[in-house]
């Protein structure tokens, strides 16, 4: 075979690569208003950056006549390419191939990508689309799964890893992106469950959809395995490169800086009159946050799940944080199980990745219960509290208005390590609230009282205005400064600065055994 032959014959082999499944079974993906493989990774990388590795693997099963049917690349694109200039190691299911089903060959060429994304502490995405398991290789199969799996955990905390859903994940697929450290989902088209609608109703008789079963926004509301819910691939796609450009490479690099042209000495006088008279009166602490932070731009995580406590990333002068915040205008802004398993899994990756923390307060306490309490609320509650004792980023912490009994506490308080805590003039930080306090100081005063009720109120005035303030936790040096809360934004980017050369060590150990 001449030169000229050889080339021909390379390219040839591209292009039968290319067309995955055949033209058919792509048409057909474009009907479902889904983009194939390598479009998806064309639109996700930097233009003309990816390259393509295994093309030409192929299954080697040879049961069920498979054998006869073998298609280049089998089922998964992989390979590495650009975000922003930044190097990604990525792979994309084929859904045209063989239903995007997994075979011990396409599970090796996906942790080929994952070992060598370690080795080079680069992130790796996966997009995920695909029906399962492959039936015909039995438990090669299951082998190749748990070949990914036991790399997701091994690469856990080292580089950071992305799921990206396009279509279905099911069965043991499901376990990668739950290790994994974010996972996006497309409404309508994306679906994530052990068992599908078909074995559900076999076994407990209940008629689900696809969609009400592990749909987008199941997943993203009611079980909180998702963190990003987009209204298109596009969309979705926008919302994975807007999250890297807050995160770093790899756990020994620093978060990317991006120089801001939003006045690091900017006062916002709206955050003076921003809390409520009435210390029940709801406010959205959102305001707070986007009023604080460069050019009000703040990545929510996990929005839809949990809204009692706020998540995501934004900038302080220029530098990437991580935001952990209660939220007064739901539920009071109160812990329960599924908002303290939410802001310790995001503490978790800000501390694994070098990403400072900055904590704001307003907490009545756990949501009390049966519900909660049968459900493990002390177990969830502690994962929390001990993500932040286990933290050695840097951390500022600002109370704005409550922070009551244990949930004073968990919240970043100066005793979990916390570097720099602030307050406002309206933080309370008290064991419980004034009236539940003066209901078991003075219980017996109230019992014998002629007129228990106005004796009430004038005890709940007098402990509100005694205890009801930063003053007494800062004359104990538990609160560092009460601040102006116009003053947050320049004194946080201060603060910031200060502590960015920290150095805090946890005692040596395997691990630890966080609550699970």
């Amino acid at each position: 075979m001449k030169e000229k032959e050889r080339i021909k014959h390379l390219e040839d082999l591209k292009k039968k690569a290319f067309l995955g499944g055949g033209k058919e079974r792509v048409e057909k993906q474009h009907q479902q208003k889904k983009l194939t493989a390598r479009e998806r990774i064309d639109l996700l990388l930097d233009k003309r950056s990816f390259r393509e590795m295994d093309m030409f693997v192929t299954h080697r099963c040879t049961d069920f006549d498979i054998d006869k049917k073998k298609i280049l690349g089998d089922g998964v694109v992989t390979g590495y390419g650009k975000i922003d200039s930044r190097p990604m190691y990525i792979f994309s299911e084929d859904f045209t191939v063989f239903g995007g089903s997994l075979s011990k060959a396409y599970a090796e060429k996906i942790c080929k990508i994952q070992d060598m994304a370690v080795k080079n502490g680069c992130p790796i995405i996966g997009i995920k689309d695909s029906g399962g398991a492959r039936i015909q290789e039995g438990v090669d199969s299951l082998a190749g799964y748990t070949d990914v799996f036991l790399r997701n955990v091994l690469s856990s905390g080292i580089i950071p890893q992305i799921s990206i859903i396009m279509g279905p994940c099911a069965g043991g697929a499901v376990y990668s992106p739950a290790m994994t450290d974010f996972t996006f989902m497309v409404k309508e088209i994306s679906y994530m469950y052990l068992t599908g609608p078909d074995v559900v109703k076999s076994a407990t008789h209940e008629e689900v959809s696809h969609n009400e079963l592990g749909g987008a926004m199941v997943h993203n509301t009611k079980s909180g395995v998702a963190h990003f819910a987009a209204n298109s691939e596009i969309e979705c796609i926008q919302q994975v490169k807007k999250l890297f450009s807050y995160i770093p490479q790899n756990n020994l690099d620093d978060p990317p800086f991006k120089k801001s042209d939003d006045d690091p000495d900017r006062k916002d006088p709206a955050l003076d009159s921003i809390i409520p008279e009435s210390p029940i009166k709801p406010y959205d602490m959102s305001e707070i946050i986007r009023k604080v932070v460069d050019g009000s731009e703040f990545l929510e995580v996990h929005k839809h799940f949990a809204q009692n406590l706020i998540v995501g990333f934004a900038r302080l002068g220029g530098r990437s944080v991580g935001i952990v915040a209660n939220q007064p205008a739901v539920l009071a802004g109160v812990l329960d199980i599924n908002s303290s398993t939410k802001g310790a899994r995001f503490v978790r990756f800000c501390d694994c990745f070098n990403i400072p923390i900055i904590t704001f307060v307003d907490v009545p306490g756990f949501l009390p219960g049966t519900v909660q309490e049968w459900g493990g609320v002390i177990k969830n509650g502690a994962k929390l509290l001990y993500a932040f004792c286990e933290t050695t980023v840097p951390r500022i912490t600002v109370i704005t208005r409550k922070a009551y009994g244990g949930a004073y506490c968990v919240m970043s308080s100066k005793h979990t390590r916390a570097d720099i805590n602030f307050a406002w003039p309206t933080g309370e930080i008290a064991v419980m609230g004034p009236a539940g306090a003066v209901k078991i100081l003075y219980r017996k005063q109230l019992k014998e009282a002629k007129d228990p009720e106005v004796l009430e109120k004038r005890l709940i005035t007098e402990y509100t205005e005694k205890f009801a303030n930063p003053y007494i936790t800062a004359s104990k040096g538990y609160i560092d400064e009460v601040i102006v809360p116009s003053d947050t934004r320049p004194r946080l980017i201060e603060a910031l600065e200060l502590i960015e050369n920290k150095k805090d060590t946890n005692p040596p150990r395997k691990h630890g055994n966080i609550p699970l």
